[in-house]
């Protein structure tokens, strides 16, 4: 099945062996779509995130992990019997991953990982040669306590196989991403990319989602009278864009992306993202 592989992987042109590592973690992650939909897994589950914008809406940049959320609380949820299939799907495709779950019961947000160095290897990858050990990485995330007013729909995917993928409507992955840019603790530049695509395709925010994902946590989750609307958002983003050190936000998302788009970042300061909000905010009056 390795002809598959090398075939899914020639078609992204890798310039450069960060981008032939990107389109290899990629490979991964689509193959693990499949194997989770084998599971039954979407009966219970969505997939939402950067990388679900990138698979599912070519988001032109590659994204590291695999988010999803739970269509209902569920505080005992496993990652167990979905691993099992997805590692018997993994060795169909000739790859030896391991599978690593790393929950914390007690916790909203269950984790598990992927590592692999089979791909790297068995296709003879430059960036397997400097050290044949290394194991490729792709964490999966799953929110066990899932906000309210979230929207979802199907779409079909043909790599590996056909298959169909249960995920959040752009409108509320849109949403999650503004309340990741409000309450993340550290800032990740790539949550400012994903921001300036979806008001470039003109995508306006879930606001009932995102108004219970801040109830749910962050800083405004002690407050009884918090009432999201448009204005709200516009004095929240635009303090939270005046506070960002911009030399820092294209630091961390400039490895994710190919020459033409990393150009773009030359723009990035309060001015342009001001401007973006100004254009979000207008298309919702």
């Amino acid at each position: 099945m390795n002809e598959i592989i090398s075939a899914r992987l020639a078609s992204y042109e890798a310039a450069n062996e960060v981008e032939q590592e990107n389109a290899t973690k990629e490979i991964i992650q689509e193959i693990a779509l499949y194997g989770l939909w084998r599971a039954k897994f979407f009966d219970v589950a969505v997939f939402q995130g950067g990388t679900s914008l990138r698979i599912l809406h070519k988001l032109p940049r590659f994204s590291e992990d695999l988010d999803f959320m739970l269509l209902e609380p569920d505080l005992k949820f496993d990652w167990a019997p979905f691993l099992k299939v997805l590692t018997e799907t993994f060795e169909e495709y000739g790859l030896q991953p391991e599978t690593v779950t790393k929950e914390q019961m007690d916790s909203r947000i269950r984790n598990a990982v992927i590592k692999d160095n089979s791909i790297v290897n068995q296709l003879d990858l430059s960036i397997g040669k400097r050290d044949p050990r290394r194991k490729l990485k792709i964490k999966l995330e799953i929110d066990v306590q899932p906000p309210e007013h979230s929207t979802d729909k199907y779409s079909y995917l043909d790599f590996p196989v056909d298959y169909e993928v249960r995920h959040q409507n752009l409108e509320s992955n849109f949403a999650l991403k503004i309340h990741a840019l409000l309450c993340r603790e550290f800032l990740k530049g790539r949550d400012w990319f994903d921001f300036s695509w979806y008001v470039a395709q003109g995508i306006s925010p879930n606001l009932p989602h995102l108004e219970a994902a801040l109830r749910q946590f962050g800083p405004w989750s002690d407050e009884n009278k918090l009432t999201v609307d448009i204005s709200w958002l516009e004095t929240e983003l635009t303090k939270r864009i005046r506070s960002i050190d911009w030399s820092e936000a294209k630091s961390d998302v400039d490895r994710f992306l190919r020459s033409a788009e990393a150009e773009t970042l030359k723009l990035w300061n309060n001015r342009f993202f001001e401007s973006k909000l100004h254009k979000l905010i207008n298309s919702r009056s």
